[in-house]
């Protein structure tokens, strides 16, 4: 067992590790087979979306992401490939690149958006007792700080 962590701590750092992954996995896998477009490349036009003006330079998108720089390049590479993201210099600014999301880019997120839509988690069998289960913010919030500590004591 990991040392920053309790029995009941670990069980819910598990938990959510395995879901994630399962979520991940599957949401992934029905991106790419309805829509032809990986889990990744859909983070970035949902990340372009919620932006002003569907557009956000590069850096700010990169640590969005958190993905190095040349790995959000790569990403944009295939999206400005299919026509999905536009890169765009600042005018007054040339040192900078905006990644824009294009028309196309926000038709095939609307079109992959029914399939993160119907793959929303179902309601738990059992809501929480607020008496006897933790808040899973507070066990979400443990397991960071102890690894934190853990991270700055290495």
């Amino acid at each position: 067992m990991a040392k920053w962590l309790d029995d009941e701590e670990m069980k819910a750092w598990r938990g959510l590790v395995e879901v994630f992954a399962d979520v991940e996995a599957s949401l992934g896998a029905e991106l790419v087979e309805g829509h032809a477009i990986s889990h990744g490349d859909y983070a970035v036009l949902v990340a372009l979306s919620e932006a002003d003006d569907h557009r956000r330079r590069m850096c700010d998108l990169a640590a969005l992401l958190h993905l190095s720089p040349s790995g959000l390049t790569r990403r944009l590479d295939g999206l400005v490939r299919k026509g999905f993201v536009a890169r765009v210099a600042l005018p007054d600014d040339r040192r900078v690149t905006l990644a824009v999301l294009t028309t196309k880019g926000m038709a095939k997120l609307e079109e992959g958006g029914a399939t993160t839509r119907r793959r929303r988690p179902p309601s738990p069998a059992r809501p929480p007792e607020p008496h006897t289960d933790p808040p899973m913010g507070n066990v979400l919030s443990t397991v960071q700080r102890r690894r934190s500590e853990v991270a700055a004591n290495d």
